[in-house]
C-alpha cells in the first residue's frame, strides 16, 4: 500500500480561460501543493467544471483593460495562506522530482524566490535546441516580495488579459532550481498561431518602445552580465535594430543553435517563430506609420464615369439575375 504524499506548503496559481483541454493534466501535477488557486476570465468551456472536481478554489477576474492583469492582480489581492507560491501556466505540468526540490527549497531562508526551467514539448518532441532550452522563469516566490514588470503594453489591443512574456522583479534573493518543469500543449496548431498572433501584438510595442528609448524602470533591465533572463534583455535590445529579421531568426534557430537536430518538430517550430518575426515586424511599422490602425484616412477616390454601354450590360446582368434568382427560388 502506498502512501500519500504530504502536502508541500506551498500555494499554487493558475491563470485560466478556456482550458478543458490542458487543465487536468496540469491539475493532477500539482496535487501536492497546500492548495491550488486558478484565476478564471470567464471560460465558456468545461474549465470551471474541471477545476472544482480536482478541490481547486476557483477566483473570477474581470479585466479593466489596462492594468493590472492576471498574475499581478492574483499575487494581489488572492487570500494565500501560504508565503510560497508557485506560478503555473494550463499548459505547464510539475514533476514529482520538481516537487521534491521544491519541498526543500522552501526551507532555504537565503532565498525569496527561484527561476525554473522549462521543457518545451512540440509536436511530440522536446524541442532542445533552437533556442528554446534552456527557458528559465522566475515562478517560485515570497508572494509579497515580487510582481511582474510593466512594459508599458497594456493599452494594445487583442493581447488578452495575462502577462506572458512579463517577468517578476522579486525584492530578494533569487536561485536556480536543476529540476525541469514540462511545457505540453494538448490543443492544436490552430490555437498556436491564435496566441502568437496575439503575442506579436504584444512584441512590437516591446520593440516599438525600445527603438524610442522608453526606459527600464519598474523592469527587470537589460544587463550583459546580469541573469539569464536579464541577459536575453540586454541582446534583444540588439536584436530589434538588426535587418532581415525573420530570415536571421530561422538561420540562427535551425542552424547556429541547432534546431535541425530536432527533426521535422524542430524545422517546423523553427519556421513558425520565423513567420512569428515577420508578424512582429509588419504590427511595428503598423504601430510607426498608422498608430496601430491598418488606414488611418479614407483616400478621396472619384470613380469612373460608367459608360452607357456598361449601364447597359449591368442592368441586363441584373435582370438575368433576377430571372434566375425567381425561377430558383
Amino acid at each position: 500500500m502506498t502512501s500519500t504524499p504530504a502536502k508541500i506548503p506551498v500555494s499554487v496559481l493558475i491563470p485560466a480561460k478556456n482550458e478543458e483541454a490542458n487543465l487536468p493534466a496540469c491539475l493532477e501535477s500539482v496535487a501536492r501543493a497546500d492548495e491550488v488557486f486558478v484565476v478564471d476570465s470567464q471560460s465558456s468551456d468545461r474549465s470551471v467544471e474541471i477545476c472544482e472536481k480536482y478541490g481547486a478554489n476557483v477566483v473570477q477576474f474581470y479585466f479593466n483593460g489596462r492594468w493590472p492583469k492576471k498574475k499581478n492582480w492574483s499575487l494581489e489581492n488572492l487570500p494565500f495562506r501560504n508565503e510560497w507560491v508557485l506560478i503555473v501556466d494550463c499548459d505547464e505540468r510539475i514533476t514529482p522530482e520538481l516537487w521534491d526540490e521544491i519541498a526543500a527549497a522552501i526551507q532555504n531562508p537565503e532565498y525569496d524566490g527561484y527561476y525554473l526551467n522549462r521543457r518545451v514539448f512540440f509536436l511530440g518532441k522536446w524541442i532542445r535546441h533552437g533556442g528554446r532550452y534552456p527557458d528559465w522563469n522566475l515562478r517560485l516566490l515570497k508572494h509579497q516580495k515580487g510582481r511582474y514588470e510593466n512594459l508599458g503594453t497594456e493599452e494594445i489591443r487583442n493581447t488578452g488579459d495575462n502577462e506572458v512574456h512579463e517577468h517578476v522583479v522579486l525584492n530578494g534573493k533569487v536561485g536556480y532550481l536543476k529540476e525541469d518543469m514540462l511545457h505540453i500543449d494538448f490543443r492544436d496548431i490552430f490555437e498556436w498561431l491564435a496566441r502568437h498572433n496575439r503575442y506579436s501584438n504584444w512584441e512590437a510595442r516591446v520593440y516599438q518602445n525600445i527603438l524610442t528609448g522608453k526606459g527600464d524602470s519598474g523592469t527587470i533591465g537589460a544587463n550583459l552580465l546580469g541573469d539569464a533572463v536579464q541577459r536575453k534583455r540586454f541582446l534583444k535590445k540588439m536584436w530589434v535594430r538588426m535587418p532581415f529579421k525573420p530570415t536571421l531568426r530561422f538561420i540562427i534557430s535551425y542552424i547556429f543553435q541547432l534546431g535541425f537536430l530536432d527533426g521535422k518538430p524542430g524545422y517546423i517550430y523553427a519556421r513558425l517563430l520565423s513567420q512569428y518575426e515577420y508578424q512582429i515586424g509588419v504590427k511595428l511599422y503598423e504601430l510607426q506609420r498608422f498608430g496601430g490602425h491598418l488606414n488611418v484616412s479614407t483616400p478621396s477616390v472619384t470613380p469612373a464615369k460608367a459608360s452607357p454601354s456598361s449601364d447597359s450590360s449591368s442592368a441586363k446582368d441584373s435582370t438575368a439575375y433576377d430571372s434566375v434568382s425567381s425561377r430558383t427560388s
